[in-house]
C-alpha cells in the first residue's frame, strides 16, 4: 500500500510496480499542482485531475495487467486500517508531520502490518547521508533523520527520489525476505 501520492508516494508506487509488484493499493485526496511536476511523477497535461487517477493511469502505462486498487480521499486514523487493510506493507509517503505520525501510530496499533516511513529529505547534495532503519520488527524509516521542510529548506527531486527509492528498496527485501 502506498499512503500519499506525492513526491514521495508517486515515485515509491512506480519502483515497486517496475519492481514486479502485481497489485498496488493507492491512496491520496490531493490534485496534480503545476508546482508539482518538478518532483512528482506526473506530466503537464494531468494538472488538475485527481493524483490518484494520474497516478493509476501512469502505473498501467508501465504494467496494463497489475492491479492498482485506488482510493481518492484523504487518509484519516478511522478509513486507514480498512484502506490498507489488503496490503501486507504500508509506505508512508505523507507531508505533513502530523499526519504521517497518525498514520505510523494507526497501521502499528491498529493493524498487523508493517510500516516503511519517510523522515528527513529536505535540501540537496550528500545523497549517502540517506539510510534506511530497522526501528522494530514493523517499523523502518528512510532518510537522513534531521533536514525537515521548512522555509529555509529547498525540496529537490533528487533527495526526494533518494528516500523514495530506499523506502521501495525496503519494502522489495522484505517480499523477498517473506517479512510480510
Amino acid at each position: 500500500g502506498v499512503a500519499g501520492l506525492g513526491g514521495l508516494g508517486s515515485v515509491v508506487a512506480e519502483c515497486l510496480l517496475r519492481s514486479g509488484i502485481g497489485k498496488l493499493i493507492i491512496a491520496d485526496f490531493d490534485t496534480v499542482d503545476k508546482s508539482n511536476l518538478n518532483r512528482q511523477r506526473y506530466f503537464a497535461d494531468q494538472v488538475g485531475r485527481s493524483k490518484v487517477e494520474a497516478a493509476r493511469e501512469n502505473l498501467l502505462r508501465i504494467n496494463p495487467k497489475a492491479n492498482i486498487e485506488s482510493y481518492n480521499q484523504k487518509i484519516t486514523a478511522d478509513n486507514a486500517p480498512g484502506i490498507f487493510a489488503e496490503a501486507g506493507i504500508v509506505a508512508e509517503c505523507l507531508d505533513v508531520a502530523e499526519q504521517k505520525q497518525m498514520l505510523v501510530e494507526t497501521i502499528l496499533t491498529r493493524t498487523d502490518k508493517i510500516v516503511v516511513s519517510a523522515s528527513g529529505l529536505a535540501g540537496f547534495g550528500e545523497s549517502n547521508s540517506i539510510e534506511t532503519r530497522r526501528v522494530s520488527n514493523r517499523l523502518f524509516i528512510c532518510g537522513d533523520f534531521e533536514s525537515g521542510i521548512d522555509n529555509n529548506i529547498i525540496v529537490t527531486a533528487g533527495r526526494v527520489g533518494i528516500v523514495a527509492c530506499h523506502q521501495a528498496n525496503a519494502i522489495v527485501e522484505l517480499i523477498i525476505n517473506g517479512k510480510m
